[in-house]
């Protein structure tokens, strides 16, 4: 078992910021991840979907307010990235390499993941067996969200930017060991 606590960080920028903030938790158990992210403070400032009667798979997750986590095998190019929308929407792709021979992962038909939208904070919760992609390695993983604002601006948070753009794609940003 191995339980980390998170606070993401928006990508550096010359406009004023909001107090938002984003603070989560990540655990692993063999193969079972769970990932719990909140957002709070400053709500009020950020387009959230509204709950969907029938979430699905769906692409561009990350042109509104999305949760997300990259997952990779250490010393593998290959990695994941999972997409969750507070609207209930979600997609997981794999990769060849950085940004290289992009897919729908096909192993998922399913994300069980839970929104909690509350009026000061908004948490998204996934527990998933990660088995059918990966098995007993360690794990890198890259823990993000995108932030749409009610004046459409986008912001990007991550554990760590380490570009002089957002880019949650670059491995070396992979540092949640688990």
């Amino acid at each position: 078992m191995n339980d980390q606590i998170f606070s993401l960080k928006p990508f550096p920028s010359n406009k004023p910021l909001s107090d938002l903030k984003i603070t989560g938790s990540i655990t692993r158990r063999a193969n079972q991840l769970a990932i719990r992210y909140t957002l709070f403070d400053e709500l009020q400032e950020v387009i959230i979907a509204p709950a969907s009667d029938k979430p699905v798979r769906k692409h561009e997750l990350w042109k509104d307010t999305c949760f997300e986590f990259f997952l990779a095998i250490k010393d593998s190019q290959q990695y994941w990235e999972f997409n969750l929308s507070p609207a209930g929407h979600w997609n997981v792709y794999r990769f060849d390499g950085y940004r290289q021979g992009m897919q729908e992962e096909t192993a998922f038909v399913t994300l069980p993941f839970s929104v909690q939208n509350q009026a000061d904070d908004l948490a998204v919760a996934l527990d998933v067996d990660l088995g059918k992609i990966v098995s007993a390695q360690v794990w890198e993983i890259a823990i993000t969200s995108v932030i749409k604002h009610r004046n459409n601006e986008v912001t990007y948070w991550a554990l760590t930017h380490r570009g002089t753009e957002a880019d949650f794609h670059q491995r070396d940003s992979f540092i949640v060991e688990l």
